[in-house]
Parts: structure tokens; sequence; C-alpha cells
């Protein structure tokens, strides 16, 4: 079944959209989408989306893990770098400095009304993916390969069975949690 929709682009573009859609909702319920919420997080006042991050990993991770244990899935990780990571780095957190919107908020801004998600925001990411499209051919030549880390998991890294990460990590993550709730943050 899976191998049928893989071969089917346009099914898979659709699938996409679907649960984009149900994305930007499910970010729009939970208040992530409100600048002053997001204003709140990074003074340490509202640690809302912290939590839904946190959650989402970790329900992510799970069923990613479960999937590929029940062989639905398989895990196709990109090899990453420094250079990558500290261009990416600076692409997403001058957008997000300037704005006070990370990509998908920002998208669930602009579809609930927010002027500036659309002005700043999806105008801001259109001519950012344009400029770094442009300069592409000499940041890859010159800096996106440096400090090259492979596509090795954690799992693979540690060489042990990749649910005992997942264990670790869920652990760590509910741990967090219910730090956070119980400080009331």
């Amino acid at each position: 079944m899976l191998n049928k929709l893989h071969s089917k682009k346009r099914t898979q573009l659709f699938i996409g959209f679907l649960i984009g859609i149900g994305f930007g909702f499910l970010l729009q319920k939970g208040g992530v989408t409100q600048y002053n919420v997001i204003m709140q997080q990074l003074l340490l006042e509202d640690f809302t989306v912290v939590k839904i991050m946190l959650t989402a990993v970790l329900t992510g991770m799970i069923g990613v893990h479960l999937l590929r244990s029940l062989g639905f899935a398989q895990l196709h990780p990109k090899p990453g770098s420094l250079g990558a990571s500290v261009i990416g780095g600076l692409v997403f957190g001058i957008g997000f400095g300037l704005l006070g919107y990370c990509p998908g908020t920002v998208a669930g801004a602009f579809a609930q009304g927010a002027l500036d998600a659309l002005l700043g925001g999806i105008v801001g990411i259109l001519i950012g993916a344009g400029l770094f499209a442009a300069l592409y051919p000499k940041l890859e030549k010159h800096i996106l390969h440096k400090g090259d880390f492979g596509s090795k998991t954690f799992p693979e890294l540690l060489k042990v069975n990749s649910w005992i990460v997942v264990a670790a990590a869920s652990a760590m993550i509910v741990g967090l949690l219910i730090w956070i709730e119980s400080a009331g943050l």
C-alpha cells in the first residue's frame, strides 16, 4: 500500500496539503500563532510554545519509530554539517528576530488574518527563499559542507537499539513537561 503511495506524487502532495492544514489548525487552536504568545515565550513568561513543541516531538518520535518497527516506514536521514546548520540558523533567526514568527506560526497567523504575517512573513519567506536560491551555488561550494557530520542517527552513533534512545528522550521530555507544569510556567 505505501509503495503505491510513494509512486503517486500528486497524492503525496495532496496528503501533505491536508496535513499542513490540520497542523495549522492545531497551531491556531493551541494559541501559538498569536504574536503575544510567541513574544511571552521568548521573554520566558509563557511556555505554551515549548509545551506544544515538546508534545509534538514526543508524539512524532514515538509515531515514526513505531511505524518503522512495524515495517510501514523507513528513515532516510539527510546528511548534515556545521556550515548548513549555521546558515539555516541565521536565516531562521533573522526572520524570527525581525518578525516574531517562525515559518509554521507565520502561515497560521496569516491564515487567521494577521496582516503582519502576510506582509512581513509570507513576503519575507519568499524573499529569503529567493535570496538563498540565488546564493546557493556559492554557499554550497564554500560553506554548506563545512564540518560535515554525515547522516547517522543518534542510535547509530551510540550503537544501540533505536527504542533505547526513544525511551530515554521520551523520559526526558515527559520530565521536562512535568517540571514546566509544576513550576506554573
